[in-house]
Protein backbone atom coordinates (compact mmCIF):
# COMPACT_ATOMS: atom_id res chain seq x y z
CA UNK A 1 0.00 0.00 0.00
CA UNK A 2 1.09 3.56 -0.07
CA UNK A 3 3.06 5.56 2.13
CA UNK A 4 2.41 9.29 2.62
CA UNK A 5 4.57 12.44 1.46
CA UNK A 6 7.92 12.59 2.64
CA UNK A 7 8.21 8.77 2.55
CA UNK A 8 9.41 6.17 -0.16
CA UNK A 9 6.64 3.49 -1.00
CA UNK A 10 7.45 0.11 0.01
CA UNK A 11 5.31 -1.42 -2.65
CA UNK A 12 3.80 1.34 -2.74
CA UNK A 13 3.09 1.59 -1.68
CA UNK A 14 5.13 2.27 -0.95
CA UNK A 15 9.68 3.46 2.85
CA UNK A 16 10.13 6.56 5.15
CA UNK A 17 12.77 8.63 4.46
CA UNK A 18 14.52 8.33 8.41
CA UNK A 19 14.74 11.53 10.20
CA UNK A 20 17.40 11.24 12.34
CA UNK A 21 20.97 9.37 12.07
CA UNK A 22 20.77 7.86 15.28
CA UNK A 23 19.38 4.46 15.58
CA UNK A 24 15.81 4.12 17.86
CA UNK A 25 15.71 1.14 19.96
CA UNK A 26 12.06 0.04 20.57
CA UNK A 27 10.19 -2.07 23.13
CA UNK A 28 8.75 -4.19 20.69
CA UNK A 29 11.71 -6.01 18.26
CA UNK A 30 11.78 -4.96 14.89
CA UNK A 31 10.84 -8.76 13.30
CA UNK A 32 8.02 -9.38 14.98
CA UNK A 33 6.62 -4.88 14.42
CA UNK A 34 7.64 -6.40 10.76
CA UNK A 35 5.73 -9.20 10.23
CA UNK A 36 2.28 -7.12 11.72
CA UNK A 37 3.25 -4.55 9.02
CA UNK A 38 3.69 -6.98 6.21
CA UNK A 39 0.19 -9.21 7.66
CA UNK A 40 -1.71 -5.14 7.69
CA UNK A 41 -0.75 -4.22 4.27
CA UNK A 42 -1.65 -8.36 3.07
CA UNK A 43 -4.61 -7.92 4.87
CA UNK A 44 -5.97 -4.38 3.12
CA UNK A 45 -6.77 -5.81 -0.12
CA UNK A 46 -9.17 -8.18 2.13
CA UNK A 47 -11.12 -5.13 3.53
CA UNK A 48 -11.15 -3.21 0.32
CA UNK A 49 -12.62 -6.44 -1.13
CA UNK A 50 -15.18 -7.08 1.90
CA UNK A 51 -15.81 -2.98 2.18
CA UNK A 52 -17.15 -2.94 -1.40
CA UNK A 53 -19.88 -5.87 -0.88
CA UNK A 54 -21.92 -2.91 1.22
CA UNK A 55 -20.36 0.20 -0.03
CA UNK A 56 -19.34 2.14 -3.38
CA UNK A 57 -15.66 1.72 -4.21
CA UNK A 58 -15.41 5.58 -2.93
CA UNK A 59 -17.25 5.23 0.11
CA UNK A 60 -14.86 2.80 0.58
CA UNK A 61 -12.01 4.64 0.02
CA UNK A 62 -13.30 8.17 1.84
CA UNK A 63 -13.90 5.84 5.48
CA UNK A 64 -10.38 4.72 4.52
CA UNK A 65 -8.98 7.78 4.36
CA UNK A 66 -10.81 9.31 7.35
CA UNK A 67 -9.59 6.54 9.74
CA UNK A 68 -6.38 6.92 8.98
CA UNK A 69 -6.22 10.60 8.91
CA UNK A 70 -7.30 10.55 12.72
CA UNK A 71 -4.67 7.95 13.76
CA UNK A 72 -2.30 10.37 12.25
CA UNK A 73 -3.76 13.45 13.26
CA UNK A 74 -3.58 11.61 16.94
CA UNK A 75 -0.16 10.80 16.68
CA UNK A 76 0.67 14.67 15.62
CA UNK A 77 -0.92 15.93 18.83
CA UNK A 78 0.49 13.20 21.18
CA UNK A 79 3.92 14.04 19.94
CA UNK A 80 3.28 17.79 19.93
CA UNK A 81 4.57 18.34 16.14
CA UNK A 82 3.53 21.41 13.83
CA UNK A 83 2.06 21.38 10.73
CA UNK A 84 3.96 22.25 7.73
CA UNK A 85 3.97 26.14 6.93
CA UNK A 86 4.22 27.69 3.55
CA UNK A 87 1.41 27.74 0.37
CA UNK A 88 4.06 25.84 -2.06
CA UNK A 89 4.37 23.03 0.80
CA UNK A 90 0.49 22.92 0.85
CA UNK A 91 0.36 22.77 -2.67
CA UNK A 92 2.48 20.17 -3.45
CA UNK A 93 1.08 18.36 -0.46
CA UNK A 94 -2.25 18.26 -2.74
CA UNK A 95 -0.80 16.94 -5.85
CA UNK A 96 1.00 13.98 -3.51
CA UNK A 97 -2.58 12.88 -1.16
CA UNK A 98 -4.26 12.70 -5.16
CA UNK A 99 -1.35 10.96 -6.30
CA UNK A 100 -0.21 8.24 -3.59
CA UNK A 101 -3.65 8.00 -2.02
CA UNK A 102 -6.92 9.34 -3.28
CA UNK A 103 -6.62 8.06 -7.02
CA UNK A 104 -4.64 4.86 -6.21
CA UNK A 105 -6.84 3.80 -2.98
CA UNK A 106 -9.94 4.53 -5.09
CA UNK A 107 -8.53 2.42 -8.43
CA UNK A 108 -7.47 -0.23 -5.96
CA UNK A 109 -11.42 -0.31 -4.48
CA UNK A 110 -12.80 0.12 -8.02
CA UNK A 111 -10.62 -2.93 -9.67
CA UNK A 112 -11.71 -5.25 -6.71
CA UNK A 113 -15.50 -4.97 -7.88
CA UNK A 114 -13.95 -7.36 -11.16
CA UNK A 115 -10.68 -8.94 -9.75
CA UNK A 116 -10.01 -10.95 -7.29
CA UNK A 117 -8.13 -9.29 -3.59
CA UNK A 118 -5.31 -11.69 -4.40
CA UNK A 119 -4.73 -10.89 -8.24
CA UNK A 120 -4.81 -6.96 -6.90
CA UNK A 121 -1.95 -7.54 -4.13
CA UNK A 122 0.06 -8.79 -6.78
CA UNK A 123 -0.72 -6.20 -8.76
CA UNK A 124 0.46 -3.95 -6.02
CA UNK A 125 3.97 -5.66 -5.66
CA UNK A 126 4.78 -4.33 -9.13
CA UNK A 127 5.34 -0.34 -8.05
CA UNK A 128 9.16 -0.94 -7.44
CA UNK A 129 8.93 -2.18 -11.42
CA UNK A 130 6.72 1.37 -12.15
CA UNK A 131 9.56 3.49 -9.72
CA UNK A 132 12.10 2.29 -11.58
CA UNK A 133 10.99 3.28 -14.86
CA UNK A 134 9.95 6.62 -13.65
CA UNK A 135 13.12 7.72 -11.93
CA UNK A 136 15.14 6.88 -14.67
CA UNK A 137 12.59 10.18 -16.49
CA UNK A 138 11.79 11.89 -13.70
CA UNK A 139 15.48 11.76 -11.48
CA UNK A 140 18.18 12.44 -13.11
CA UNK A 141 20.09 11.17 -10.30
CA UNK A 142 18.98 7.57 -11.16
CA UNK A 143 20.92 5.78 -13.97
CA UNK A 144 19.70 2.71 -15.31
CA UNK A 145 21.79 -0.15 -15.55
CA UNK A 146 21.70 -3.73 -17.69
CA UNK A 147 20.93 -4.90 -14.35
CA UNK A 148 17.61 -2.40 -13.38
CA UNK A 149 16.06 -2.58 -17.06
CA UNK A 150 16.19 -6.81 -16.68
CA UNK A 151 14.60 -6.79 -13.32
CA UNK A 152 11.96 -4.61 -14.77
CA UNK A 153 11.23 -6.86 -18.18
CA UNK A 154 11.18 -9.79 -16.15
CA UNK A 155 9.03 -8.18 -13.51
CA UNK A 156 6.14 -7.34 -16.22
CA UNK A 157 6.87 -11.24 -18.08
CA UNK A 158 5.62 -12.11 -14.33
CA UNK A 159 2.42 -10.03 -14.67
CA UNK A 160 2.04 -11.80 -18.05
CA UNK A 161 1.89 -15.17 -16.37
CA UNK A 162 -0.02 -13.71 -13.56
CA UNK A 163 -2.81 -12.97 -16.02
CA UNK A 164 -2.55 -16.30 -18.44
CA UNK A 165 -1.62 -14.06 -21.26
CA UNK A 166 -1.20 -16.93 -23.31
CA UNK A 167 -4.92 -18.18 -22.48
CA UNK A 168 -6.79 -15.23 -22.89
CA UNK A 169 -6.05 -13.76 -19.37
CA UNK A 170 -7.01 -16.72 -17.46
CA UNK A 171 -10.87 -14.83 -17.48
CA UNK A 172 -9.82 -11.58 -15.48
CA UNK A 173 -11.42 -8.62 -16.25
CA UNK A 174 -8.81 -6.27 -18.48
CA UNK A 175 -10.36 -3.66 -17.15
CA UNK A 176 -9.83 -4.03 -13.17
CA UNK A 177 -6.83 -5.45 -14.08
CA UNK A 178 -5.84 -2.47 -15.72
CA UNK A 179 -6.55 -0.04 -13.10
CA UNK A 180 -5.07 -2.44 -10.29
CA UNK A 181 -1.58 -1.50 -12.58
CA UNK A 182 -2.31 2.22 -12.93
CA UNK A 183 -2.46 2.74 -9.17
CA UNK A 184 0.83 0.99 -8.39
CA UNK A 185 2.15 3.66 -11.38
CA UNK A 186 0.47 6.31 -9.27
CA UNK A 187 2.70 4.92 -6.44
CA UNK A 188 5.35 5.19 -8.53
CA UNK A 189 4.61 8.98 -9.95
CA UNK A 190 3.26 10.44 -6.79
CA UNK A 191 6.85 9.43 -5.12
CA UNK A 192 8.62 10.88 -7.75
CA UNK A 193 6.78 14.04 -7.49
CA UNK A 194 7.35 13.99 -3.15
CA UNK A 195 10.81 13.62 -4.02
CA UNK A 196 11.19 16.24 -7.02
CA UNK A 197 9.03 19.02 -4.89
CA UNK A 198 9.28 17.73 -1.20
CA UNK A 199 12.69 16.43 0.19
CA UNK A 200 14.25 18.69 2.69
CA UNK A 201 11.61 20.70 3.17
CA UNK A 202 12.58 21.00 6.98
CA UNK A 203 8.94 19.23 8.24
CA UNK A 204 8.76 15.94 9.68
CA UNK A 205 7.67 13.10 8.12
CA UNK A 206 4.99 12.41 10.20
CA UNK A 207 3.62 16.56 9.69
CA UNK A 208 3.68 16.17 6.02
CA UNK A 209 2.06 12.74 6.05
CA UNK A 210 -0.76 13.63 8.47
CA UNK A 211 -1.10 16.84 6.17
CA UNK A 212 -1.36 14.75 3.10
CA UNK A 213 -3.77 12.33 4.53
CA UNK A 214 -5.68 15.64 5.57
CA UNK A 215 -5.93 17.04 2.30
CA UNK A 216 -6.98 13.94 0.72
CA UNK A 217 -9.33 12.97 2.51
CA UNK A 218 -10.69 16.73 1.55
CA UNK A 219 -10.42 15.51 -2.11
CA UNK A 220 -12.70 12.73 -1.75
CA UNK A 221 -14.99 13.80 0.86
CA UNK A 222 -15.82 16.80 -2.16
CA UNK A 223 -15.60 14.11 -5.18
CA UNK A 224 -17.84 11.07 -3.74
CA UNK A 225 -21.22 12.89 -2.94
CA UNK A 226 -21.33 13.52 -7.11
CA UNK A 227 -20.64 10.11 -7.94
CA UNK A 228 -22.47 8.06 -4.85
CA UNK A 229 -25.44 7.81 -2.88
CA UNK A 230 -26.07 7.49 0.64
CA UNK A 231 -25.93 3.36 1.43
CA UNK A 232 -29.03 2.04 2.63
CA UNK A 233 -27.79 -0.33 4.88
CA UNK A 234 -23.98 -0.43 7.19
CA UNK A 235 -23.41 -4.61 7.91
CA UNK A 236 -21.68 -4.75 10.39
CA UNK A 237 -18.47 -7.00 8.54
CA UNK A 238 -18.06 -4.37 5.90
CA UNK A 239 -18.34 -1.28 8.28
CA UNK A 240 -15.33 -3.00 10.27
CA UNK A 241 -13.36 -3.73 6.94
CA UNK A 242 -13.31 -0.35 6.31
CA UNK A 243 -12.52 0.83 9.92
CA UNK A 244 -9.75 -1.79 9.56
CA UNK A 245 -8.77 -0.78 6.84
CA UNK A 246 -7.89 2.95 7.78
CA UNK A 247 -6.92 3.00 11.24
CA UNK A 248 -4.65 0.01 10.32
CA UNK A 249 -3.75 -0.24 6.98
CA UNK A 250 -3.26 3.66 6.38
CA UNK A 251 -2.60 5.25 9.83
CA UNK A 252 -1.07 2.56 12.46
CA UNK A 253 0.87 0.68 9.52
CA UNK A 254 2.37 4.04 8.74
CA UNK A 255 3.81 4.46 12.22
CA UNK A 256 4.71 1.28 12.31
CA UNK A 257 6.92 1.42 9.29
CA UNK A 258 8.39 5.12 10.15
CA UNK A 259 9.33 3.47 13.52
CA UNK A 260 11.48 0.64 11.26
CA UNK A 261 13.08 2.98 9.21
CA UNK A 262 14.22 4.78 12.12
CA UNK A 263 15.49 2.12 13.78
CA UNK A 264 17.12 -0.48 10.94
CA UNK A 265 17.26 1.86 7.59
CA UNK A 266 15.02 2.26 5.13
CA UNK A 267 16.19 -1.55 2.92
CA UNK A 268 14.73 -3.17 6.04
CA UNK A 269 11.88 -1.38 5.32
CA UNK A 270 11.82 -1.87 1.84
CA UNK A 271 11.52 -5.48 2.09
CA UNK A 272 7.88 -5.88 3.43
CA UNK A 273 7.08 -5.17 -0.29
CA UNK A 274 8.01 -9.16 -1.13
CA UNK A 275 5.68 -10.60 1.99
CA UNK A 276 2.60 -7.98 1.05
CA UNK A 277 1.42 -10.27 -1.90
CA UNK A 278 2.09 -13.81 0.18
CA UNK A 279 -0.04 -12.24 2.90
CA UNK A 280 -2.96 -11.12 0.49
CA UNK A 281 -2.78 -14.07 -1.30
CA UNK A 282 -3.17 -16.46 1.68
CA UNK A 283 -6.18 -14.38 2.96
CA UNK A 284 -7.98 -14.37 -0.18
CA UNK A 285 -7.78 -17.78 -0.85
CA UNK A 286 -8.20 -19.20 2.59
CA UNK A 287 -11.02 -16.49 4.05
CA UNK A 288 -12.34 -15.27 0.91
CA UNK A 289 -12.52 -18.73 -1.07
CA UNK A 290 -10.96 -16.91 -4.27
CA UNK A 291 -9.60 -19.74 -6.69
CA UNK A 292 -5.95 -19.42 -7.52
CA UNK A 293 -3.95 -20.89 -10.27
CA UNK A 294 -0.77 -22.31 -10.77
CA UNK A 295 0.24 -19.31 -12.80
CA UNK A 296 -0.42 -16.49 -10.23
CA UNK A 297 2.22 -17.27 -7.09
CA UNK A 298 4.70 -18.09 -9.79
CA UNK A 299 3.95 -15.01 -11.51
CA UNK A 300 4.01 -13.06 -8.39
CA UNK A 301 7.42 -14.72 -7.40
CA UNK A 302 8.85 -13.63 -10.69
CA UNK A 303 7.35 -10.12 -10.30
CA UNK A 304 9.14 -9.78 -6.88
CA UNK A 305 12.65 -11.33 -8.62
CA UNK A 306 12.23 -8.42 -10.99
CA UNK A 307 10.95 -5.78 -8.06
CA UNK A 308 14.39 -7.23 -6.37
CA UNK A 309 16.97 -6.76 -9.54
CA UNK A 310 15.23 -2.87 -10.13
CA UNK A 311 16.49 -2.30 -6.36
CA UNK A 312 19.69 -3.41 -6.43
CA UNK A 313 22.91 -0.62 -6.89
CA UNK A 314 26.45 -0.50 -7.47
CA UNK A 315 27.68 -0.24 -4.35
CA UNK A 316 29.20 2.97 -4.48
CA UNK A 317 26.39 4.39 -5.25
CA UNK A 318 24.72 2.71 -2.57
CA UNK A 319 26.97 3.69 0.16
CA UNK A 320 26.87 7.11 -1.23
CA UNK A 321 23.26 7.45 -0.43
CA UNK A 322 23.68 5.56 2.37
CA UNK A 323 26.27 8.44 4.12
CA UNK A 324 23.91 11.44 2.77
CA UNK A 325 20.49 9.83 4.32
CA UNK A 326 19.07 9.71 1.74
CA UNK A 327 16.21 6.51 0.92
CA UNK A 328 17.04 3.80 -1.68
CA UNK A 329 14.98 3.26 -4.53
Amino acid sequence: MSVPAGLRPATAPPVPAPGAATPVRRAVDWRIRFTVLGLIWGFSFLFIKVGTEAFAPLQVTLGRMVFGTVVLVAALIVKRDRLPRGKWAWLHLTVAALLLNALPFSLFAYAELTIPSTLAGICNATTPLWSMVVSVVALSEDRPTRQRFAGVGLGFLGVLTVLGAWQGFSGQDPAGTAMALIAAASYAVGWAYVRRTLAGSGNSNLAMSGSQLLLGTIQLAVITPFFTSMPTSFPLLSVLSVLALGALGTGIAFLIQYGLVAEKGPTIGAMVTYLIPVVATAAGVLLLHERLGWNEPVGAAVVLAGAALTQLRPRKARKARTAAGTPQP
